[in-house]
């Protein structure tokens, strides 16, 4: 296990403002009082939170400059940093500093986040660190049905609030800990508890701390300039703490030096050899570059990027030949989009001895009578296709459930289908209809839950050559389509709303894919015997 590296000599921030003083004293305390704390998670789990050296340049700036009337400089900390740095135990720490550790008489400390979920990450750290905390187990009562923990000698206490913002005028705030403020989907949770909320307070402090994000019309996004600004000079704002570890634009990001510069963790709560399988991985896979470039180096990146590299995709055109598949095992996905537009039914087939691919075996269908029309709008050659074999038209203007779900039906004489993937949104009567006709069929959500493992095991296997797509046309434009949208997390899912033209073949193989993999002609899940894929 490394050793935590300790803050060799003390230097206050360039930001303390005239007349603001650094109170050693102050500053003690709070380190001390972190410094009591325990940590939370794996190989580090009831080892004393010693802060590393940048942790405790922060804490020391935060609650040692005093100006002349006695409270603190700064009420508004902003603290931009890669992941795996050990940011939420930080987060943690200085909720329960100001809940406890401030002297504030009924002080109100919120968590917030961009749900109640991702709000109470910090929350669950803060309640593990209290357990393992004599001295805190015995003057805190945890309300864990409201998300609270409160500080029964002060009557302060601390509570996870997520994005309704509507409801939380009216706050009296002492302190506000905002865990990945990227991930916010406006600006309303933000201001209202930045905004007038902490006046009736002497020092409140707004405790920001996030990874980079992708939305530069975002209020993360916002405040990110504003640090940079002050971090560069062109602005000042004596009661604004900026601090932002991340590699510069121009910087090359495949350099272990830049590592360094955006992980001050490194070799402490992060492995380097993590950041170089990373850094393969990106370097391998195109699509997986802004990812690493947000997560890891901690840059601003664009919301969503073209995901699939065709010239890999294309690699993988192996012959398919749906004779010889006849009664083999398989799963399907079925994406019905609207009557309108494309449905697509997907069939993979898991590998029946090693060494094998995954084999794909799409069916597309559009309605007849406006094919024409869609030629000349979408400038895509549907008709080509249709005469080709490989898309399927319907009677009528829109698409006709019935004749598809006659269509699966005698896929299902053909080929051993186990189940048949779905997205829940607008298929409830075919679902139904294809139950009773002895498909097992299982919802799939499009969330970054559901979504994100195999669309990451999708690109695995196209990188590696393990999948026979036999070259089809239409799903390789689908392909080609997608853009992929990033959570705070590094999950990924496909992106509809920035993949302008059509993926519902992309996200239909998807859910089939998934449901191979999980079972496979054996029943066995590859998930199982590894984990799920971490690119």
């Amino acid at each position: 296990m490394a050793s935590i590296r300790k803050l060799k000599k003390y230097k206050p921030t360039i930001f303390k403002a005239d007349g603001s003083v650094y109170d050693k004293d102050a500053a003690d305390i709070a380190v001390s009082f972190i410094n009591c704390l325990k940590h939370t998670k794996g190989e580090w789990y009831g080892q004393p939170f010693e802060l590393i050296d940048w942790q405790e340049q922060i804490i020391r700036d935060v609650f040692g400059i005093i100006k002349p009337n006695g409270y603190r400089q700064f009420n508004t900390a902003y603290i931009e940093i890669a992941k795996k740095q050990g940011k939420s135990e930080l987060a943690a720490a200085v909720a329960l500093l100001l809940t406890c550790g401030d002297f504030e008489h009924g002080g109100e400390v919120y968590g917030c986040a961009s749900d109640r979920q991702q709000a109470s990450i910090v929350f669950d750290v803060a309640v593990d660190m209290v357990e393992q905390c004599p001295a805190l187990k015995a003057r805190i009562k945890p309300v864990l049905s409201q998300k609270r923990l409160v500080y029964k000698p002060l009557g302060s206490f601390y509570q996870v609030l997520s994005a309704e913002a509507y409801t939380k005028h009216g706050l009296n705030v002492h302190g506000v800990v905002f865990d990945e403020l990227h991930a916010q989907p406006n600006r309303q949770l933000f201001d209202v508890m930045t905004h007038g909320s902490g006046d009736a307070r002497k020092q409140p402090l707004y405790f920001l701390i996030t990874t980079a994000g992708n939305d530069t019309h975002s209020i993360c996004y916002e405040v990110h300039q504003k640090a940079k600004d002050i971090l560069e000079g062109r602005k000042v704002d004596p009661t604004f703490y900026p601090v932002i570890y991340g590699a510069d634009e121009d910087d090359d990001w495949t350099d272990p030096k830049v590592w360094a510069k955006a992980n001050p963790s490194l070799g402490i709560t992060v492995d380097i050899e993590k950041i170089q399988i990373a850094c393969e991985s990106a370097k391998q896979n195109p699509a997986e570059e802004n990812l690493f470039r947000q997560l890891r180096l901690n840059q601003w990146v664009k919301q969503s990027i073209r995901w699939m590299p065709m010239e890999k995709w294309d690699k993988c055109a192996f012959t398919v030949n749906p004779e010889s598949l006849t009664g083999r095992v398989c799963y399907g996905g079925l994406d019905l989009s609207s009557t309108t537009d494309i449905t697509a039914f997907v069939l993979v087939f898991p590998p029946e001895y090693e060494g094998d691919k995954y084999i794909i075996l799409p069916f597309f269908w559009i309605p007849e009578d406006n094919m024409d029309q869609r030629v000349k709008r979408d400038h895509v050659p549907y008709d080509v296709w249709e005469k080709q074999g490989f898309l399927h038209t319907t009677e009528g203007n829109v698409v006709h459930y019935g004749y598809i779900e006659n269509f699966i039906e005698e896929l299902g004489l053909k080929y051993n289908i186990r189940e048949i993937a779905f997205d829940r949104w607008g298929a409830v009567q075919m679902t139904q209809n294809l139950e009773n006709l002895g498909f097992t069929v299982v919802p799939f959500g499009q969330g970054f839950k559901d979504m994100s493992p195999p669309t990451k095991e999708l690109m695995k296997l196209t990188l590696e050559e393990k999948l026979a797509h036999g070259g089809h046309p239409v799903l390789r434009w689908m392909m080609d389509n997608i853009f992929i949208r990033t959570d705070p997390a590094g999950n990924i899912k496909p992106d509809k709303e920035k993949s302008t033209e059509r993926i519902d073949g992309a996200v239909a193989t998807i859910m089939a894919l998934d449901r191979a993999i999980r079972k496979g002609g054996t029943g066995n899940s590859v998930y199982d015997g590894r984990g799920l894929l971490i690119l």
